[in-house]
């Protein structure tokens, strides 16, 4: 873990474990996007560990002092395999095969979702991916209860009361989303017309969407 925490500085958390049904606890808690398994555990080894798994989609590096499981590493798809003792080095080109791994990942990702989008517009659970300054999110567009225009930036307010903000203006999305029911009811705003609870004609009026969000409506 330490040489883990000096060289490699992109990693955001780390957590060990040291047998079979730790690890098992540990993977389903904190669902990670890299595992390196020590062939060698109480209780068995980390082969079985990922057949008591059956499938995840984590990648896996195995670590152990003896060259000759490298065939069933590699029958688990591992993406690298070290013999101990670890030299920088070789976990330097772990992390970055992981991390080349994990970027392809998201691309495939992306591309399934594009796929899908250009198949059925019909299709009621529909994703787009939204980006924001972190992260990358697959939101269905079933979850989007209104969309709002900040300068630059669109704010999208969604189901369960989440909120994400992205860098790309309103009239981008206005484009995407026209097929699926949202309707601009107001230069800064666009709705799902699902989510409208009630239209209220007071004060120029407003309208009331699910989980009590109001967007006014102008006059056009």
């Amino acid at each position: 873990m330490t040489m883990i925490e000096k060289f490699c500085p992109q990693v955001t958390a780390i957590n060990e474990a040291g047998s079979i049904q730790s690890g098992i606890e540990a993977i389903s808690k904190h669902a990670p996007d890299l595992v390196l398994l020590d062939v060698e555990l109480d209780e068995g080894t980390g082969m079985d560990l990922l057949s008591k798994l059956k499938q995840y989609e984590f990648d896996v590096v195995f670590i152990t002092a003896h060259n000759k499981y490298a065939v069933d590493a590699f029958k688990f798809s591992a993406i690298d395999f070290i013999l101990k003792p670890i030299g920088v080095e070789d976990l330097l080109n772990a992390f970055q095969k992981a991390k080349a791994n994990l970027t392809n990942k998201s691309l495939s990702k992306q591309l399934d979702i594009l796929k899908e989008s250009l198949s059925s517009l019909s299709v009621p659970d529909k994703k787009i991916v939204l980006k924001d300054s972190n992260a990358m999110h697959f939101v269905k567009v079933s979850d989007i209860i209104h969309c709002k225009a900040e300068g630059n930036y669109t704010e999208f307010y969604l189901s369960g009361k989440q909120k994400l903000v992205t860098s790309s203006m309103l009239k981008e999305y206005e484009a995407i989303l026209e097929p699926f029911g949202f309707i601009r009811t107001h230069h800064s705003h666009l709705v799902n017309i699902k989510k409208i609870v009630r239209f209220d004609k007071a004060d120029g009026g407003s309208l009331l969407l699910e989980e009590n969000n109001e967007v006014p409506v102008s006059q056009t």
